[in-house]
């Protein structure tokens, strides 16, 4: 074992069978030979190539055809990732039209071309399971949305919200984030490369823009206004996006990660029978969905990191900064899908402990609601004044351990417009929530909204999905 996504022991803690798949030895030969396959039909119709040499060609392209193993130990002796497909490719076609296998075309066309074939089946997964966690995520925000919790900044409490708002500030980000992988099509990032030696097409008789339209039209791909050979901003774009959307999951799980800290108890993770928290602690119920959601995001920046250096190439190739895609490609995809299933499934079965979200609101003896106080008192003597007035009693209480509120009564400039009566109304958490329902409702229309909009074209990309798997 080299990587832990090889590995059958924790493989599901890092990844998904769907993207597992996608990134497997298989699926990369077969979309290789998918590109292969489809660049000989083309070249044989119009003329590239002799018809029956490219039909020939398409018909043998076949993964069942080729055995991984000879193709691994040719890769080795040759030190060439794609030569022995190429000569295998060729074997099966014959003499005659083994000759024009590969014709015009570079090694790097046909891995980036099938790289991309395989990034784009990631990309339909994550924005399928994407859609799904949305709409947990919604469910929960309607459910909470009038639950008070406390608010904390800086890791202290400060004014009451509810659990709802929490959640709908999580799920507003998760829909920007589904936007953005929406609008990388917009982008026409999905694009393959069949362009030659250095991108000018000299290889192909003039007639290299149009077969290479006609390719990346039927893998569903789209075509580039020039080589991207080494110029690879494209897939820092796609990593970028990836690794903003991880960067708010990762947020998620370290957040609820706190709040089910023993002394702070407000939610706690499913928990099934039979799991164990501890080889030595027999009471343990450890947080381990959660801090396998919030670890996983390290990994992913420092992937999409990666990405950006493949930025720098040398010319117009170079393998230096070119294999840094193969490493991280399939880890931030594999790392962002484990991170959104498990995030899904967290968020719907979360245990959500409300009477201690209470309790927790109660802790400082009202001091949660000198904002509060503050502005109303303030009406009577001033903001300013008022605020000196709540600072001098809240530090007093701090220090004392007295009841802020008890403390706050007794002073005159309180109790001579005020009744005790009013300060217990204003240190109730559902009469400080300013609008917090009409945020929430405002984030929940929109996450239906763009859910329903659905600016991914299904049906469009379904030739890319089918690409792969039909030459089969």
């Amino acid at each position: 074992m080299s990587s832990v996504l090889d590995s059958k022991l924790m493989e599901g803690n890092f990844s998904t069978p769907e993207i597992r798949e996608i990134w497997s030895d298989h699926n990369k030969l077969q979309a290789q030979l998918v590109v292969e396959a489809t660049l000989s039909e083309v070249e044989g119709e119009l003329g590239v190539i002799p018809p029956e040499a490219g039909e020939q060609i398409a018909q043998v392209a076949k993964v069942e055809n080729f055995d991984l193993d000879a193709l691994v130990r040719e890769s080795a002796e040759k030190r060439h990732s794609l030569i022995a497909l190429i000569h295998r490719l060729q074997y099966l076609a014959g003499e005659s039209a083994g000759e024009f296998v590969h014709f015009g075309v570079t090694t790097q066309d046909i891995v980036d071309t099938g790289i991309m074939l395989q990034t784009k089946q990631a990309f339909e997964v994550i924005l399928e399971h994407t859609q799904k966690l949305i709409e947990v995520l919604t469910e929960q925000v309607q459910r909470y949305r009038e639950t008070p919790m406390i608010g904390r900044t800086h890791g202290i409490q400060a004014i009451p919200i509810t659990f709802g708002f929490k959640l709908a500030v999580w799920l507003d980000e998760l829909v920007r984030s589904y936007q953005r992988l929406q609008t990388l099509i917009d982008h026409q990032v999905f694009v393959g490369s069949i362009s030659g030696a250095v991108g000018t097409y000299a290889a192909f008789g003039g007639d290299g823009p149009a077969v290479e339209k006609e390719v990346l039209t039927r893998l569903g791909l789209d075509v580039p206004n020039i080589s991207w050979q080494s110029s690879r901003d494209r897939l820092s774009e796609i990593a970028e996006v990836l690794g903003i959307y991880s960067g708010t999951l990762g947020k998620i799980g370290h957040e609820l990660f706190n709040l089910m800290k023993t002394e702070v108890n407000e939610v706690t993770e499913p928990f099934k029978k039979g799991e164990v928290g501890s080889s030595t602690m027999p009471q343990k119920r450890n947080p381990a969905l959660l801090e396998g959601l919030a670890s996983l995001t390290q990994p992913v920046f420092s992937d999409v990191a990666l990405i950006h250096q493949s930025m720098l190439f040398d010319g117009e190739r170079d393998a230096i900064h070119w294999r840094n895609e193969w490493v991280a490609l399939p880890e931030i995809t594999n790392y962002l899908d484990a991170q959104i299933v498990n995030a899904t499934y967290i968020l719907s079965e979360l245990n959500v402990n409300e009477d201690q979200m209470k309790k927790n609101i109660a802790l400082q003896g009202g001091l949660p609601f000198a904002e509060k106080i503050m502005f109303e008192l303030g009406t009577i003597i001033g903001k300013q004044t008022a605020h000196e007035v709540i600072y001098e009693s809240a530090m007093t209480a701090i220090e004392q351990h007295r009841n802020f509120l008890e403390m706050l009564y007794q002073r005159e400039e309180v109790n001579h417009y005020f009744k005790r009566s009013d300060l217990d109304e204003w240190a109730k958490a559902e009469n400080d929530l300013g609008n917090i329902s009409q945020r929430i409702e405002l984030v929940v229309k929109n996450a239906g909204r763009v859910l329903t909009k659905g600016a991914w074209d299904l049906e469009r990309d379904q030739v890319s999905r089918e690409a792969i798997t039909a030459k089969e």
